[in-house]
Parts: structure tokens; C-alpha cells; sequence
């Protein structure tokens, strides 16, 4: 499976304040600060449950990364970024799946689960920079997305934290949708804005159900963090 020509030839090609592709850039935004709230919240906060707590932590952390990640490859578009780019998107991946199989499963299958987009991620990344064939990555996406609908329909396991999946599929579905109608929506909103920089958007409101989850659990507030409450 090679990668569509023009790939890189985004619908918005503004630069603002010298900024190249501006718009492209500038709406990772979203990424970082949802990550970072997240983070926050869980620093703040005791959670009942250390493994969800870990996994929420590495989603919002890879939340943050894509937000670096995917502004450096908007602002010069090209092979070597886009790899870089995926690479930041596997780490939030690896958490918010890792999460959804631990509410719907178990918490060892949940680790498991992390760890194995964890290493099969960078592997598919590379079998694209080093063959082109981006087959692996496909699969490691829709795969993913898959089993997420799958999670979707069974219920919470006891004691998880209920996280509303149905709402994460709808959003990634959506965002697809904007980034595949990349040039169509830049038409139809008369260059005000691109389908590409509202997928940016959309798949940042992932970050809400989860932060919705952790402040329905979250203690009260750590007087100090390093203590042995916090041990895992």
C-alpha cells in the first residue's frame, strides 16, 4: 500500500506573522492544552486506580507530543516530518486504547494492549520510511479504530471508569472525514478554513471523555506529591 500522491499538498497554504501554513500549525494548539490540563489533573488529584491513572498519563503526555510533532511537520510538510508526526500520534494512541481495553476487559490486557502499539508503531512507521509500503500503518490505525468499536458495545468491567467510547469513535470518525475532505471543506467555507486544520480540532475533543473520567475519580487535592500514597 504506497501513499497517495500529493499527500503533503495541504488546502491552506497561508502564512501568518511568518508563520508557513499557519492555520495547519497554529490548530494543533488544541492538542496541547488538553494533554496538559490532563496532566495537571492527574498530578493534582489521588485516582483510585493506578493503572488507569498510568495509562490516562501517557495519553495526555502523547497528547502533548503530537501537539510538537505534528506543528513541526506542518511547518515544513514533507516525508521525514509526517514520520516524526506519526511517531508522536503512536504514544497518545497506545494510552487512549490501552485505557479503553482495561475498562472493557481487564488491566492486564490493557497493559498488554499498550505496550504492543507501543512497539508495533514505530515498526510500522519505519517499514513506510524504508519501503514506502504504509500497509502496516493502516492496519495499526484501522485496527485500532476496529477494536474500539468493538469495546464500544460491551459493557464497563466493575470498578472502571465507564469511559463513553461511542463518543471516542465518533470523533475519530469525524476527523477522518475532515482530513480526507481536506481541499472540499476549504471550498465550501471560502478559504476561511481547511477540512484539514478542523481534523486538528476534533481529534483534540478526544482528550474531554477521558478528562471527564478522571475528574469524576480524582481524591482530594496531594498536600505533597512524593509521598508513599503515590507509589504504584
Amino acid at each position: 500500500m504506497a501513499q497517495y500522491d500529493h499527500y503533503h499538498a495541504f488546502a491552506d497554504q497561508r502564512a501568518w506573522w511568518g508563520v508557513p501554513h499557519a492555520m495547519d500549525v497554529l490548530s494543533n494548539l488544541p492538542f496541547a492544552v488538553g494533554g496538559a490540563w490532563g496532566l495537571v489533573q492527574l498530578w493534582r488529584y489521588r485516582l483510585v486506580r493506578s493503572v488507569q491513572r498510568d495509562l490516562s498519563a501517557l495519553f495526555f503526555l502523547g497528547l502533548v507530543v503530537t501537539a510538537f510533532c505534528s506543528s513541526a511537520y506542518h511547518w515544513q510538510p514533507g516525508d521525514g516530518g509526517l514520520a516524526i508526526d506519526r511517531l508522536g500520534m503512536v504514544v497518545a494512541f497506545a494510552g487512549l486504547l490501552g485505557l479503553a481495553v482495561v475498562d472493557r476487559v481487564s488491566d492486564r490486557a490493557g497493559v498488554a494492549t499498550m505496550a504492543a502499539v507501543l512497539v508495533c508503531g514505530p515498526y510500522a512507521v519505519g517499514v513506510w520510511v524504508f519501503s514506502s509500503n504504509l500497509l502496516p500503518w493502516a492496519v495499526l490505525q484501522g485496527g485500532g479504530m476496529l477494536l474500539m468499536v468493538l469495546l464500544a458495545m460491551c459493557r464497563p468491567v466493575a470498578g472502571a471508569w465507564g469511559l463513553p467510547l461511542g463518543a471516542v469513535v465518533a470523533l475519530y470518525a469525524l476527523a477522518k472525514l475532515l482530513e480526507l475532505g481536506d481541499h472540499s471543506v476549504f471550498a465550501w467555507t471560502a478559504g476561511w478554513v481547511s477540512g484539514h486544520s478542523l481534523k486538528h480540532v476534533v481529534a483534540a475533543m478526544v482528550a474531554w471523555p477521558v478528562l471527564g473520567c478522571v475528574a469524576r475519580q480524582r481524591g482530594p487535592i496531594a498536600p505533597h506529591v512524593m509521598t508513599s500514597q503515590y507509589s504504584v
